[in-house]
C-alpha cells in the first residue's frame, strides 16, 4: 500500500501521482476516512519540499546532490498540485492551498518562453529565490518542447483553473494548449519532442502525451465560453482519441497494456517506444470524461 507515503518525509515529489491517482479516485467512487487521511497527510508530506523564498515545490529531492542543482522545479510538478488543492478543501491546512497557487505562479512566470512553448526544468538560488537556469532533463534540448512536459502543462494549468476560478490560469491554460496544437503532426500524436532533430525519418511518438493532453482538452473544452474555442478542444481531443484508439496506437492483444508507443526517458535511452503505465491512466480518463460529456454530465462526475 501507498498509505506509508502520508508518514514518511518526501523521497521525491511525484506524492500526487502516487496517491491522488489512487486514494484520490478511492474517495471519489467509495469514500472513506482512511482515505481521506492518507491525503492530508501526504499533502502535508509534500509541502515540505516547499521553499516559500522561491515560490515552488523542490522535484527530485535526492538528486539535488548529484545534479547540482540547488532547487529545481520540474514541469512535471504541476500535476501533484491537485492533491493539495483536495486536502486543502478537505480538513487539511489553507496554507496546502497557497503553495499549490504559488508554484503555479512562480511556473507560469519562469517555465515557458514567449511563445507559451515551456521548460521542463527551471533552477533557482536557493539564497536569492531568483531563477538562474532553464533546461531539459527528458527532453531534446534545453530551448526544445518536449511533448509530454508541455501535456503536463495544459493539464496543469487547465486543473488549476478549476480549484481557483483565477482567470489567468483559464487564460495561460488556453495559450500553453494552442501552442502544442499549432506544432502537431496530421495525426495529432506528437513526437517525443516538438523540436527532435530527424521528425520525418522516424522519431518516436509519444502516445503518453497526446493521452494526457486530450483528457485536459476536453475539460478545457467545459471552461471555455466562446462556443468556436470550446468545440475546437473538444473535437481535437476526439481525433486525437480516435488516432489513439487505433490499431496504429492500441496495444490489443499484444501487450498487458492500453497504448503502444510512449516514450519515457530519451536522452537515456528508458522506455522508448514503449508502453507506459500513466500513458493508459490519463487514456482511461479522457475516455471517461469523452463518455461523460456525451451524456451531458460534468466530467468530474462520479461514475
Amino acid at each position: 500500500s501507498l498509505a506509508y507515503l502520508a508518514d514518511r518525509d518526501p523521497y521525491d515529489h511525484d506524492l500526487g501521482f502516487l496517491v491522488h491517482c489512487s486514494f484520490g479516485n478511492g474517495m471519489r467512487i467509495a469514500p472513506c476516512a482512511s482515505y481521506r487521511d492518507v491525503i492530508v497527510g501526504t499533502a502535508n508530506q509534500l509541502a515540505k519540499l516547499f521553499n516559500p523564498r522561491i515560490g515552488t515545490i523542490l522535484s527530485w529531492p535526492r538528486e539535488v546532490e548529484k545534479q547540482g542543482w540547488p532547487h529545481n522545479t520540474i514541469m512535471d510538478n504541476m500535476i501533484n498540485l491537485e492533491m493539495l488543492f483536495w486536502a486543502a478543501r478537505n480538513g487539511g491546512d489553507r496554507r496546502l492551498f497557497d503553495v499549490a497557487v504559488s508554484h503555479a505562479d512562480k511556473t507560469m512566470e519562469n517555465q515557458f518562453r514567449p511563445d507559451y512553448t515551456s521548460y521542463h526544468v527551471a533552477v533557482y538560488d536557493t539564497l536569492t529565490g531568483n531563477c538562474i537556469k532553464k533546461c531539459t532533463h527528458q527532453g531534446y534540448a534545453d530551448e526544445s518542447m518536449w511533448a509530454r512536459g508541455q501535456a503536463w502543462a495544459i493539464y496543469g494549468y487547465t486543473m488549476v483553473y478549476r480549484e481557483t476560478g483565477e482567470v489567468r490560469f483559464l487564460n495561460f491554460a488556453r495559450k500553453v494548449a494552442d501552442a502544442y496544437l499549432s506544432r502537431l503532426p496530421e495525426d495529432l500524436i506528437p513526437y517525443w519532442d516538438f523540436d527532435a532533430p530527424d521528425l520525418s525519418s522516424g522519431e518516436p511518438k509519444d502516445a503518453s502525451a497526446a493521452a494526457i493532453t486530450a483528457s485536459a482538452l476536453l475539460e478545457l473544452s467545459t471552461y471555455v465560453t466562446e462556443r468556436d474555442s470550446s468545440h475546437y478542444y473538444y473535437d481535437q481531443a476526439e481525433k486525437m482519441l480516435e488516432m489513439l484508439s487505433s490499431s496504429a496506437y492500441k496495444a490489443g492483444d499484444t501487450k498487458y497494456a492500453f497504448l503502444l508507443h510512449s516514450v519515457g526517458h530519451m536522452p537515456r535511452g528508458g522506455e522508448v517506444d514503449a508502453s507506459i503505465i500513466y500513458a493508459d491512466y490519463y487514456y482511461l480518463e479522457a475516455l471517461i470524461r469523452f463518455k461523460r460529456l456525451q451524456e451531458k454530465r460534468s466530467i468530474l462526475a462520479n461514475l
